[in-house]
């Protein structure tokens, strides 16, 4: 995949629509045929660990949505990127969205969700049921649709460097462009090193777990950032995020949230003061809320747009469904990045010394 990413554009593209088109063909013929053996009865209760079991599964799982911002790393192979890209993240998350509805109902409607418990249950399933045709159909399916994902991934991460490096935050070398295949070379291999050599020493549920956090974490940073964007001059040509008052919003919305826990889970604050042994899960609920109330006395006073904002407290709640475990190795990773950035990149930073 390294290699392919090094090559050019132009092949990885062609690759990734053949592997894209022979997944959606698989994944309809999953729909179809499970379809035939739903038992309504299966979807009941429909929230059988509550919302919060949701929200935790939903950070759990999060990784399988970050590749939409994958488009935005291809600005440059763009030929207009000002509409082809808000256009390719908006119809990906339509169709991704659409997607994993529709493989859910299946799913949960094929046995019941107690069964699902396993590390492949869009096999486990068919298996279940006696069609034991489609596993090697479902095999095939996943062993395509990891392959085009990381091609994905591969695409992205070294143009990310190469930005950083433009600006200072990174060596010069991992601007370098390839003079032949006009791609990010240096940053391509190194990519390659750094996602390929791990696998070998670490579990997959760290990885997803890893790549969750790590990503809900760089949307809480872009959400913050878009907040400040209406405290700078706007500039011709760029992308203006529609403008949504939140003075009023932000403080009616949390009190209705607020009243909806207490009616229908009454023992979800109290509950929260317990942080020993299992229940430490708690802690990053006990830092968001507290940070949410924060967050919307600064928008009343300072009428900050409401868009961005549900999308930093959304993606902080989400956080919170992360285990323990995972806080503490994202903590060390992040304290190394922080190092790096002071040790280099905050000396080196062209955007910093424009702004002095």
């Amino acid at each position: 995949i390294t290699w392919l990413v090094y090559v050019g554009v132009k092949e990885s593209r062609n690759v990734s629509n053949a592997m894209v088109i022979l997944k959606l063909a698989i994944i309809v013929l999953v729909v179809l045929v499970g379809a035939a053996y739903v038992d309504i009865d299966n979807w009941t209760p429909f929230l059988p660990n509550g919302f919060g079991g949701v929200m935790a599964g939903v950070s759990a799982v999060f990784f399988a949505y970050i590749g939409f911002d994958a488009v935005s790393t291809l600005a440059e192979e763009s030929k207009d990127p000002q509409r082809d890209l808000p256009k390719g993240m908006i119809r990906s998350l339509v169709i991704c969205t659409t997607v994993y509805v529709l493989l859910a109902l299946v799913l949960t409607g094929m046995v019941n969700w107690s069964q699902l418990d396993v590390s492949d249950p869009l096999a486990e399933v068919f298996q279940l049921r006696g069609v034991k045709w489609m596993l090697y159909i479902v095999s095939i399916a996943a062993v395509v649709a990891m392959t085009s994902v990381l091609l994905v991934f591969q695409l992205g991460q070294p143009r990310i460097w190469m930005s950083m490096s433009r600006d200072g935050l990174l060596p010069k070398k991992f601007a370098s462009i390839h003079p032949k295949h006009r791609t990010p070379g240096f940053s391509t291999i190194i990519t390659g090193l750094v996602v390929g050599l791990p696998i070998f020493f670490t579990d997959e549920s760290f990885i997803l777990d890893f790549t969750s956090i790590g990503t809900l974490f760089a949307f809480v940073l872009v959400c913050g950032g878009v907040l400040l964007l209406p405290q700078r001059p706007r500039e011709k040509g760029r992308f203006h995020l529609p403008y949504f008052n939140s003075r009023w919003t932000a403080p009616l919305l949390l009190v209705g949230v607020v009243l909806l826990l207490m009616v229908t889970i009454p023992d979800y604050f109290t509950g929260l003061l317990e942080i020993e042994g299992h229940a430490a899960q708690n802690i990053p609920q006990l830092i968001f809320w507290p940070l949410t109330l924060v967050l919307v006395f600064m928008a009343h006073r300072k009428q900050w747009s409401l868009i961005p904002l549900l999308g930093l407290l959304s993606c902080s709640y989400l956080l919170t469904g992360m285990e323990v475990s995972n806080w503490s190795w994202f903590s060390i990773w992040l304290v190394i990045g922080l190092a790096c950035y002071f040790a280099y990149g905050y000396r080196h930073s062209k955007l910093a010394a424009q702004r002095t």
